[in-house]
């Protein structure tokens, strides 16, 4: 057992409940937002090195061993999961520092910002369904409260629609599990594993397996996406980049667990649905992403793109293709938080988000447009930069696995992603300039571009240390296509 997992929980939301107490004075709010954010780095930082070194590392939650208890587990997946989001989310507190406005920060921004953190780490580090389900009620609870945290008519329109959604895809969820328990007897996902592949699985298990797909397409944006473009729209930018890196990925890194882990004995049946869905999310993303000529919604529709893509890689199930959805994940979230923070110093320089109403940018943000320019050139996958090495391990499982359609697919929605991000690098940054006349004195960009330039930095890390980072996500890959890893260690005792 390693107490060190219940960190990544334990220290947000000690810094939750002091934040409460301090709400009012807006400086020591962020001194302490900070500090926590910082040791939950080291705390994920020195999970990963277990990991690493020592390999799936577990604790049973007073001293009850599974399936009995509540256990938390670490692979390597999970483990570089939590490091990104505590990585990404500092880069994303820092960027709100300067530019969420200090009536947010009195009314709560800073607890929220913690609570949400303790649900996305909780559900990566869970090791049974209805802890899973407790931690995404925690997220998204944190999130209706970011998302509508400032009244505009906007927000509060949308978080109607996001409450509802979300209602909708948990009472599922809850049904499913119920389902799921009735016939196995267990919710622990290692034993899980173990009572499905010696009952097998067809009939009720196919239609439970089905279900838990729609509760997690839902909540990953995964086909079933309406809800997210509008939805993200609404909060202010760094909440908008919290969403767009962290919450449809956990939805993703469910999908990618349970039917690893679980459901994964009729690929034929659950994966080529996982794969029908992707298809025609990033046809649909596609569209999306070229029609408008709102900036929020073509980053919007650019992150379910890359929903689509990841499940793509899931739904072939080849160890190369697994390999790289790891890698591709970590680089997808750090982009995506980028993109989206990017996007909002963008819409403050033009004092717009309609880009036909955006030119000659360049001339004023040299320094903006050659990373939104940089930014672009990551998520396509162009070298060395870190969409690379992932986007070609899981094209590489595409063709390896003989999805030929697929794989070209998910090679066409890199043009697209090329084709809408250039279009907003050029039309904003190029051209004449017709910003409203309200904002033509310039807009200090200097403390937000800091939060900025460093994600900007770890792309590059990570491009340039692929082989290195490659070693990281194979450990995590190996345990997607070998359930026995996960189950040997977490039953072990």
């Amino acid at each position: 057992m390693n107490n060190l997992l219940v960190f990544p929980l334990i220290i947000p939301l000690l810094t939750a409940v002091a934040l409460i107490f301090a709400h009012s004075r807006v400086m020591l709010q962020r001194w302490i937002n900070a500090t926590g954010a910082v040791l939950n780095i080291l705390a994920a930082v020195l999970i990963v090195r277990e990991v690493r070194l020592n390999g799936i590392q577990t604790l049973h939650m007073g001293g009850w061993a599974p399936p009995y208890g509540i256990v938390f587990t670490a692979d390597m997946l999970a483990a570089l999961l939590v490091l990104t989001t505590t990585v990404l989310s500092t880069a994303c507190l820092f960027y709100a520092f300067g530019s969420i406005g200090r009536e947010r920060e009195r009314h709560y921004f800073h607890p929220f910002f913690q609570f949400l953190i303790v649900g996305v780490n909780g559900s990566f580090l869970t090791g049974d369904l209805f802890n899973l389900f407790v931690c995404f009620e925690v997220m998204l609870i944190s999130s209706y409260a970011l998302i509508v945290l400032g009244g505009t008519k906007r927000q509060l329109r949308e978080t109607l629609k996001y409450i509802l959604v979300n209602i909708v895809s948990s009472t599922f969820f809850v049904a499913a599990i119920a389902y799921l328990y009735g016939v196995a007897g267990t919710l622990n996902m290692a034993h899980l594993s173990l009572r499905i592949a010696e009952a097998g699985q067809g009939g009720i298990i196919n239609v439970i397996a089905v279900l838990f797909l729609i509760v997690f397409a839902l909540k990953a944006g995964l086909f079933l996406f309406f809800w997210l473009p509008g939805s993200y729209s609404a909060p202010p930018t760094a909440v908008k980049a919290l969403f767009g890196a962290l919450l449809t990925k956990v939805g993703i890194y469910a999908i990618a667990r349970t039917f690893s882990l679980i459901f994964y004995h009729q690929p034929e049946l659950t994966h080529s649905l996982i794969g029908w869905m992707a298809m025609l999310t990033m046809i649909l993303g596609g569209i999306g992403a070229v029609a408008y000529s709102d900036i929020h919604r073509i980053i919007n529709y650019n992150v379910v793109i890359g929903i689509g893509f990841i499940s793509f890689g899931i739904a072939t199930a080849t160890k190369t293709s697994m390999d790289g959805v790891v890698f591709y994940l970590i680089h997808d979230m750090i982009a995506k938080a980028l993109l989206f923070l990017l996007g909002g110093m963008l819409i403050k320089a033009a004092g717009t988000s309609d880009l036909r109403q955006m030119g000659g940018l360049m001339k004023r943000y040299p320094l903006l447009g050659w990373m939104f320019f940089s930014v672009t050139f990551a998520l396509v996958g162009v070298p060395p930069l870190s969409g690379f090495t992932g986007k070609l391990l899981i094209i590489q499982g595409g063709f390896a696995s003989g999805h030929y359609l697929w794989t070209g697919i998910a090679l066409a929605s890199s043009l697209i992603v090329l084709y809408s991000l250039m279009r907003v690098f050029i039309g904003a940054f190029y051209g004449d300039e017709e910003q409203p006349a309200a904002v033509q004195e310039p807009v200090r960009l200097k403390g937000l571009v800091s939060a900025a330039a460093a994600l900007l930095a770890l792309i590059l890390v990570i491009g340039i240390g692929s082989e290195r980072v490659y070693s990281y996500s194979s450990q995590a890959g190996g345990v997607l296509v070998n359930p026995a890893i996960y189950t040997d260690a977490v039953l072990k005792e």
